[in-house]
């Protein structure tokens, strides 16, 4: 019997670089939600496993053991046919890799088994939160999660098209030990409330991106010109940008004005959680 996935988009509304490990590891203080759009994947048992991919962005999605989710049904010892629905960008700093992954360790776990951290961390930094698929604060390298309690966000993400690898971005910081974020996180109580909090954070990667990728300050840019924007800011390391506004209705009206301009441009209206 087909087994089905869900891997929601992994949104840094938050990303402080704290520190580096002695074997090059950063450390990291993240605030992360997930959105009501993801991939999604079929997982149908058999002698061999092998990966089809499919949907808007299945080209260049490797389908064999550079595949992340070929990598995680490894992990759980399971044999069969993968399919994969793609539809969030790759290199877009929204984990789609990582949650792809996580997606296949949640499906291919026992019901109501916990995913230990040393089968999903060795997966990727986001692996971990992805399992958990809601919001949480992500620290340390990954390994340390927390559960958090965000009101619901209405959000647009808004890619220019132009994949940003996670490596160059890091290696061009300009600082490394950044301060964390407050011990204690705020009782949100809406998206202004949440929104007016996340200005006083940071993504310490965006700098660096942008000078990767030009485009992203564009998509920010228009983001922050949208009408009743409550806050825009690049997610992960790049180049999927987010912004907030007060009703769905807004950011709808938001996506529709984005996608006029730029037709070329990636632009979903989301809910994040």
């Amino acid at each position: 019997m087909a087994i089905e996935g869900f891997a929601p988009a992994k949104i840094n509304l938050t990303l402080h670089v704290t520190g580096r490990r002695a074997d090059g590891y950063h450390l990291l203080d993240s605030l992360v939600a997930f959105a009501d759009l993801g991939d999604r994947l079929t997982f149908e048992p058999g002698p061999d496993l092998s990966i089809s991919v499919s949907g808007e962005h299945a080209e260049g999605v490797p389908t064999d053991a550079r595949n992340l989710v070929w990598q995680a049904a490894q992990a759980m010892n399971w044999r069969g046919r993968v399919h994969l629905d793609k539809v969030l960008p790759h290199g877009g700093g929204i984990g789609g890799g990582s949650s792809d992954a996580a997606a296949t360790l949640r499906a291919l776990s026992p019901e109501g088994a916990e995913i230990p951290l040393d089968t999903a961390l060795p997966l990727g930094a986001d692996v971990p939160v992805c399992t958990l698929g809601r919001a949480a604060r992500m620290q340390g390298v990954g390994d340390r999660i927390s559960p958090v309690a965000l009101p619901s966000l209405p959000a647009l993400l808004v890619n220019p098209g132009v994949p940003v690898p996670t490596g160059p971005v890091f290696k061009a910081l300009a600082a490394r030990d950044n301060p964390a974020m407050p011990p204690d996180l705020p009782a949100f109580d809406g998206p202004e409330h949440c929104a007016d909090w996340l200005h006083g954070q940071r993504n310490d990667l965006q700098p660096a991106a942008i000078g990767l990728a030009p485009e992203i300050a564009d998509v920010l840019d228009a983001l922050s010109g949208t009408r009743d924007v409550l806050l825009a800011r690049m997610s992960g390391s790049g180049s999927t940008c987010f912004a907030l506004y007060p009703t769905m209705k807004a950011a709808h009206f938001a996506a529709y004005e984005i996608g006029v301009a730029q037709a070329d441009w990636w632009c979903r209206a989301v809910t994040l959680s």
